[in-house]
């Protein structure tokens, strides 16, 4: 008697999908795996997001390995010998760059019994009165009076750090209509030994785990206009998604232009990005920033001992510019494999790629970005828009036109690599989130459609979406 033939799940899951959309079966686009364009480079392993751009000349990667060692040495409390790095502090959070975005990757929440927070900070500020409005124009909020707008865990000799950062969870239950649970953790924030008094009793506080810093130039490359296109605050389409531009402070032009980074899109472009970490997370002065983060009430703080003026030089402040605008985006891996193509037409067909959109053209090189960016067809799947989220992942805390349930979309290239890169897998904001369905289960808002459709997948619908975004 002959054998019946059998179909595995996917194989049923791929020609449901093709029948009802009445194509052909899903396939990978020419040159997709290439999410940064001729940028991309072909390394999966620890060190994957730690490479240069893969069209640099021999000597433009001699600048990026000495942007690389300002960017991942320790910089040494001055007076010091070794003058080209000293200045750090007085107050801070890490002492470098690479200690937030370990290997150019992904920081994570505190753990129970760390001494300090490391790689995730907390912003801090105050609601605006009427005799605010300029200091919201040009930083966007108004700092706690006391502790700044940002809390530094971590103070030189003869500094008392400002607070101490712990996170707590409570559990919450979400069940997928198969009636599979997966339990999500919500983080408890609690700020504790408090080296300068009580802080103001409106404090808002927001916080935030380093983000990789692979493929920023051509995040700043991509012409505004192409983001600008994306933009629908009034829901014109009709499709739920509502995504705003942050408009925020150029301190080189000295007014008011599209914000692209951080997790509310609270600057324009790397250069200030930099500037503003220099200052709050390692209290290190620039030509953009030329003061530290020592507010009135912090007297030792204000009259400690500097490494200069300012103690980032200008010359290595371009050299970490040119670094962490060319930090490579590794190769997509499985592009043509069929169960990631299924998830791929799952991730699109549950409307993600509203708000995650796969594909721009970056503009035409400049003296300040490089022909390394110019005309790069690249795939971050971010709109670099900002979305309301929903009350599950507000954090109540405007940032220029961001509200307190606003978040910019973050890029996913390179996202399947975190546990390889950085050897966890926790994502958003706060790093909450366990693993990718965990982050997709958190998300609300003007997603919560799409979130709603995800809990309608079976379990080999499931695995498919996570092994696309495993791909990215």
């Amino acid at each position: 008697m002959p054998r019946r033939p059998t179909f595995s799940r996917l194989a049923v899951l791929l020609a449901a999908l093709a029948l009802a959309a009445c194509k052909p079966a899903p396939v990978a686009e020419p040159g997709e795996a290439l999410s940064g364009g001729a940028t991309t480079v072909k390394r999966n392993d620890r060190f994957a997001f730690s490479l240069p751009s893969a069209n640099l000349l021999p000597g433009q990667r001699l600048d990026f390995s000495v942007g690389d060692s300002f960017f991942t040495a320790p910089w040494v409390i001055a007076p010091s010998t070794t003058t080209a790095r000293d200045g750090l502090g007085p107050l801070y959070n890490a002492s470098a760059c690479q200690s937030c975005h370990i290997k150019d990757g992904r920081g994570h929440p505190p753990e129970p019994d760390a001494s300090n927070a490391v790689s995730m900070l907390v912003r801090l500020s105050i609601p605006a009165g009427p005799d605010d409005a300029a200091t919201l124009e040009r930083l966007g909020v108004v700092p706690e009076p006391v502790y700044g707008g940002q809390l530094q865990d971590v103070g030189i000799p003869g500094v008392a750090p400002e607070g101490k950062v712990r996170m707590d969870y409570e559990a919450v239950p979400v069940t997928f209509k198969d009636g599979t649970v997966v339990e999500l953790r919500k983080p408890i924030l609690r700020i504790t030994r408090l080296g300068y008094g009580p802080m103001h009793p409106d404090t808002m506080f927001s916080a935030r785990v380093a983000p990789p810093v692979i493929g920023l130039g051509l995040l700043e490359a991509i012409p505004e206009a192409d983001i600008l296109t994306n933009a629908d605050p009034d829901d014109r389409n009709g499709d739920g998604i509502r995504g705003r531009p942050n408009r925020v402070w150029d301190e080189s032009l000295q007014q008011t232009v599209l914000g692209r980074f951080g997790w509310k899109a609270g600057q324009p472009n790397v250069a200030q990005q930099n500037a503003h970490a220099f200052a709050s997370d390692m209290g290190l002065t620039s030509g953009q920033l030329g003061a530290d983060d020592c507010t009135a009430a912090q007297s030792d703080c204000r009259t400690a001992a500097n490494g200069g003026k300012p103690e980032v030089s200008e010359r290595i402040f371009e050299q970490v510019a040119f670094y962490t605008r060319n930090l490579a985006v590794p190769i997509r891996r499985n592009v043509s494999d069929p169960r990631v193509l299924a998830g791929r037409e799952l991730f699109k067909d549950a409307g993600c790629t509203a708000c995650h959109i796969p594909k721009f053209i970056t503009g035409k090189g400049n003296a300040v970005l490089g022909p390394e960016v110019s005309d790069q067809v690249i795939r971050p799947y971010t709109d670099l828009l900002l979305h309301d989220m929903g009350d599950g992942l507000a954090d109540n805390r405007p940032e220029f036109l961001a509200g307190g349930r606003d978040w910019r979309t973050p890029p996913l290239w390179g996202i399947g690599l975190t546990h390889i890169v950085n050897e966890h897998t926790q994502f958003l904001h706060d790093g909450r989130a366990r693993n990718l369905l965990e982050a997709v289960l958190w998300h609300g808002g003007e997603a919560e459609a799409s979130k709603q459709r995800v809990l309608a997948f079976d379990a080999d619908e499931r695995r498919a979406l996570l092994a696309f975004l495993n791909s990215l």
